[in-house]
């Protein structure tokens, strides 16, 4: 089975994180990984950097920005995670966008994957219904959970549809604006929380966008199943490095 899913039926709320490959310095994506499973996360999403996010916010954005000049590239974090699974056992994400691994090869790129241990992907810019009739034998043939993403605003067909082609979880995505500029949920965002409960869908949901401590966590894994934090996480490292990824953990849950 794969890890995600061994993760999905755990009796606890997962907690999720979202990092930029490369970055702070080119050599750090091995220990972080490392250091967020010695810290208790349950999952990791391995940020793929790429010089045109259409998600994410300026935090995530800069990060992206430092790592392609620090030299990461999809052949190169490869290499970074060759041996990862000698040393890591929770569910590894790679998260990025479509033109870097259509560059690599999409199936070479899912060999590559399942050679070293990834379990999922997340594309923001691939369509599902695309994915659907042209990537999804090809992920399955090499254990890949792909993972979609809906938000306030996408319709009660849409997420249907998701949800019948979803093998994994759904990234439940809090607003309709970029990763790190909110904080906190209003009654709106808690009434989207509530609707999507109510759906009774298949796959279990993950909430990401706006988690920075305890109580958004708290607030986004009411009706959840988890929630990732991205922005908040990368600012820690921003200002206080590497050396300090369990004391920014223990703040969330």
């Amino acid at each position: 089975m794969n890890r995600i899913n061994i993760a999905l039926e755990q009796n606890k709320k997962l907690l999720s994180i979202y990092f930029t490959a490369g970055y702070p310095s080119l050599p750090d994506t091995k220990k972080i990984i490392q250091d967020l499973e010695k810290s208790g996360v349950d999952m990791i999403e391995i940020g793929l950097p790429f010089s045109d996010p259409l998600a994410d916010g300026p935090t995530i954005q800069e990060s992206s920005t430092i790592a392609l000049k620090n030299g990461m590239t999809t052949k190169l974090l490869f290499e970074q995670l060759a041996d990862i699974r000698k040393s890591v056992n929770i569910p590894l994400i790679i998260m990025g966008y479509f033109n870097p691994m259509m560059q690599y090869g999409i199936e070479a790129f899912c060999a590559k994957c399942q050679e070293i241990g990834i379990d999922g992907l997340i594309i923001p810019d691939l369509p599902v219904a695309e994915y659907h009739e042209q990537y999804q034998e090809t992920f399955e043939k090499y254990g890949l959970i792909n993972v979609f993403l809906i938000t306030p605003q996408t319709s009660e067909e849409r997420i249907r549809f998701i949800d019948s082609v979803s093998n994994g979880f759904i990234y439940m995505v809090s607003s309709a604006s970029v990763t790190g500029s909110t904080s906190g949920f209003g009654n709106t965002q808690e009434a989207y929380f509530e609707r999507i409960a109510n759906m009774d869908l298949k796959a279990p949901q993950i909430v990401g966008f706006g988690i920075s401590n305890n109580e958004t966590f708290t607030q986004a894994t009411k009706t959840t199943k988890g929630a990732i934090i991205g922005s908040a996480f990368i600012k820690h490292l921003t200002q206080n490095g590497v050396e300090s990824i369990e004391d920014f953990i223990q703040t969330i849950r």
